[in-house]
């Protein structure tokens, strides 16, 4: 089975490209949603938080009030840091399990992607058999961004507490420029998930996963 790591900027259309290879027969996960398990009352996340930022970020349930988690962690940049150093592992545990329960039934997929915001930041996308960047001008993002209900302000915040494209790109094995329309972009998952259907080929023959560096 390839493992994937899908990553980008906010706004960048991870989240769409993941449902266009799950259409194809990607296992996917999103690690949002993981994020949004361990937020709940009494769990590790939310411990996390309260024994970070105080209980005063838990909502009257005991899960973390997010608005109010966020104000404080893009406010300050050693505080989103200490968050990101308390919760990424937990997400990385969740992801790791995922992909051992696929593993462990047949059949197994060929290929599974897990998406996330912050795999080269934090240096998780080492995890993975392929690292998948999608790209997108700042303007067009946050452009997408305001279209989906999100103030210009807090977008800002979140995309200059990310790294540029030019990083991202600058270890992945395949880069998407979602720079068009839709179908555009279905075009561009359509070749990548040619290429991830190869990659998975190779892996399950025993062939070393050759050197790739391809831009869409």
């Amino acid at each position: 089975m390839l493992r994937v790591g899908l990553t980008g900027g906010v706004a960048s259309g991870k989240t769409v490209l993941a449902a266009m290879l799950a259409e194809r027969g990607a296992a996917t996960c999103d690690a949002d949603a993981i994020v949004e398990e361990l937020y709940e009352a009494h769990a590790p996340g939310a411990a996390a938080v309260a024994a970070l930022f105080g209980e005063r970020l838990l909502d009257a349930s005991g899960a973390v009030d997010r608005g109010a988690l966020g104000s404080v962690v893009l406010a300050e940049e050693g505080a989103r840091r200490r968050l990101e150093a308390a919760i990424h592992p937990l997400v990385r545990a969740r992801l790791a399990t995922w992909f051992a329960s696929l593993a462990g039934h047949a059949p197994a997929p060929e290929v599974a992607v897990a998406e996330a915001a912050l795999l080269v930041e934090t240096g998780a996308y080492r995890d993975f058999d392929r690292l998948v960047v999608v790209s997108a001008p700042l303007a067009a993002r946050r452009e997408r961004a305001r279209a989906a209900g999100w103030a210009t302000e807090r977008f800002d915040l979140v995309a200059a507490a990310q790294l540029a494209d030019g990083a991202r790109e600058a270890v992945a094995d395949y880069v998407v420029r979602n720079d068009g329309d839709t179908d555009t972009l279905a075009a561009k998952a359509a070749e990548l998930w040619r290429l991830l259907e190869e990659d998975a080929a190779s892996l399950a023959s025993g062939c070393p996963l050759p050197p790739r560096r391809v831009r869409k």
